[in-house]
């Protein structure tokens, strides 16, 4: 969970951290904005992270003094077009009886190279 914080942190303030240059309005200059400067490989090897990947993922639920009587429980299908025009992370969770601790965690792995 701390590596996704932080992952999204990063994504958050990434934008924030490039310097950006707008000429679009400026008399004579094309609309185009400048990243900043191009930075060598050797000075980015010293700012990566590494290949090491720690997930820790805590999941704690509890059920307990849940009762169920003459309970019927169906059937759960996902259908041939149910991730057409995805776009995001699909997460999906099913639930098949009666008196069912859900838990759910996901993890993401970003890796810029």
């Amino acid at each position: 969970m701390r590596l996704l914080r932080y992952s999204l942190f990063f994504l958050a303030v990434l934008p924030a951290l490039i310097p950006v240059t707008a000429t679009a309005g400026v008399a004579g200059a094309d609309s185009a904005v400048s990243f900043g400067y191009p930075v060598s490989g050797t000075a980015l090897a010293s700012h990566r992270g590494g290949d090491l990947t720690l997930t820790n993922t805590t999941l704690s639920g509890v059920t307990a003094e849940n009762s169920a009587s003459q309970v019927v429980t169906g059937t759960n299908a996902i259908g041939g077009g149910s991730f057409a025009n995805l776009s995001g992370i699909p997460v999906v969770i099913q639930n098949t009886g009666a008196n069912v601790l859900i838990q759910n965690a996901v993890t993401l792995n970003l890796q810029l190279k």
